[in-house]
């Protein structure tokens, strides 16, 4: 499951990406093939963190299980 890191919140993506030109038909994040095409990865700092990425728009994404 995809969810966007905030200082003190963790929020779904449709509460942020359904304003976002860069998401899908649906509202979601562009996740294809276990990667976020509408933003960058960010180098994790330990094996037990779950891949991170920033968005185009500034926010931080994570996939969690």
């Amino acid at each position: 499951m995809l969810v966007i890191l905030m200082d003190e919140q963790i929020l779904v993506p449709e509460q942020v990406c359904q304003s976002c030109l860069l998401a899908d038909s649906s509202g979601q994040p562009r996740w294809r093939k276990g990667k976020l095409t509408c933003g960058q990865a960010i180098r994790q700092l330990t094996q037990q963190q779950p891949e991170q990425y920033e968005c185009q728009m500034g926010f931080r994404i994570a996939q969690i299980e």
